[in-house]
């Protein structure tokens, strides 16, 4: 059987499995099982073995502590008032801006991804207040909710990412280059929704209510005190990655140790938001752990059989130009991001297409922040949209209006992309200085 109808073979039996309503890591390691019995022949005896050892060796990887404790900072956070803290920081300095309070959303989303480097996290956190705040207000619930699911998704993306992690452990490439990475990248999106809400709210002054108490320059100052906890988080944390002090896993674990704090001294941890929070963590962390191990399983099943190779062979053939091809996977990416989420998606594809793209002259690094732009898509695209179903159970209205509303950010993403793609320094010039120092 010839490469190319093998690896069709193994994309069929794939998409099969996941059709039946499988659980996606068990789908995943069932067609890495398959493809070694059935299509290459290997006894079970050492599929066994094979499937024995590569599990063992992705598990032990150091760099994948980072997950859970960063996964947990997150759930401890959603249980404290840091969102209303930020809301309240952040409300005075932002009304001057035309579109004033939604500017909360996309200011909001940034500093709490910087601080758990989950995209759901940060949409519940911050939706959970801002999206009541601002209907309370007299805010556009369409522009509300829709700068809301945007701005969710940069937790994806700012570091500390743990799609990123993931990301640097199946690429073995090293995540504090694409921690800097995702930063310029990430403003560049944050500021991109920014200037969208002031030219729509300079265009229809209607979806801003008229103020009522304009905040002076002392509520200001005070207001900081509310963004203090975060912040210091926040330039501890990066801080100690990005100097050297620590690596991402060592730096996870002094984030888990800040929150800690934070929740200790102003009172708000007791034994039910510790287990909760716990139980919240090792729940999520399973999840993503179960579908890292049977995402290097597959890989190591197409390795065996030369599919990467051959594929990126097969289409180095086709004279294809690089950017044709980054086209052609942001539509690939698209199309499986209503049915599936953006871990799901990296770990499924990243095998085949990581071989692709690098023959085509890209780096891994800038590949590792397109897919975490691609996953943000996906979080976003209907009707699976993972962030989609949490601004529905938050706010009560409907999928159809919530997904009409994320639209506009949608293809605001998609202007990112292409950014990103003709201008690659804007992800790759952070790296490079720290690579260089």
């Amino acid at each position: 059987m010839g490469q190319i109808a093998e690896g069709v073979l193994v994309l069929a039996l794939m998409f099969a499995l996941l059709g039946s309503g499988m659980w996606i890591f068990m789908a995943l390691m069932l067609t890495g099982i398959l493809s070694l019995l059935l299509i290459h022949g290997f006894p079970l005896e050492r599929v066994g073995v094979i499937a024995t050892k590569i599990i063992y060796r992705s598990s032990s990887t150091w760099e994948l502590a980072a997950v859970p404790m960063f996964i947990w900072v997150g759930e401890m956070m959603f249980r404290t008032d840091i969102a209303d803290r930020l809301f309240k920081g952040l409300s005075p300095w932002l009304e001057p801006l035309p579109g004033r309070l939604y500017h909360t959303n996309i200011m909001g989303s940034v500093l709490f991804g910087a601080l758990c480097g989950s995209s759901a996290a940060t949409t519940a956190t911050v939706g959970r207040i801002t999206s009541a705040e601002l209907s309370r207000r007299g805010y556009d619930d369409g522009l509300a909710l829709g700068s809301l699911a945007g701005a969710g998704t940069l937790g994806l993306l700012i570091p500390p990412s743990i799609m990123l992690v993931i990301y640097g452990v199946l690429a073995e490439v090293s995540i504090a280059r694409l921690f800097m990475a995702g930063v310029i990248p990430g403003l560049v999106v944050a500021g991109t929704y920014s200037l969208y809400i002031i030219v729509v709210c300079f265009l229809k002054p209607n979806l801003v209510p008229a103020v009522l108490d304009a905040a002076t320059w002392r509520d200001r100052f005070w207001a900081l005190a509310n963004i203090l906890p975060v912040a210091t988080l926040i330039v501890v944390v990066l801080g100690s990655i990005y100097s050297g002090i620590a690596t991402p896993s060592e730096a996870a674990g002094i984030g888990v140790a800040g929150t800690l704090i934070y929740c200790f001294v102003t009172k708000q941890m007791n034994w039910q938001v510790f287990k909760d929070s716990l139980r919240g963590a090792v729940r999520v962390s399973t999840m993503v752990c179960s579908l890292l191990f049977a995402s290097a399983l597959l890989s190591s099943a197409l390795g065996y059989m030369h599919i990467p190779r051959d594929l990126a062979q097969y289409i180095a053939g086709l004279n294809l130009s690089p950017y044709t091809l980054i086209f052609i996977l942001t539509i690939f990416f698209i199309l499986l991001g209503g049915p599936l989420d953006g871990i799901s998606i990296m770990v499924m594809t990243l095998p085949l297409t990581a071989p692709l793209v690098q023959n085509a002259g890209f780096d891994l690094i800038w590949y590792g922040v397109f897919l975490a732009l691609m996953a943000e898509l996906a979080v976003i695209s209907p009707p699976v949209g993972f962030n989609l179903n949490v601004l529905q159970s938050i706010s009560g209205r409907s999928m159809g209006f919530i997904a009409r509303a994320s639209i506009p950010f949608f293809v605001l993403m998609c202007f990112c992309v292409a950014l990103f793609t003709i201008f690659p320094e804007l992800v790759l010039w952070l790296p490079r200085q720290m690579s260089n120092r």
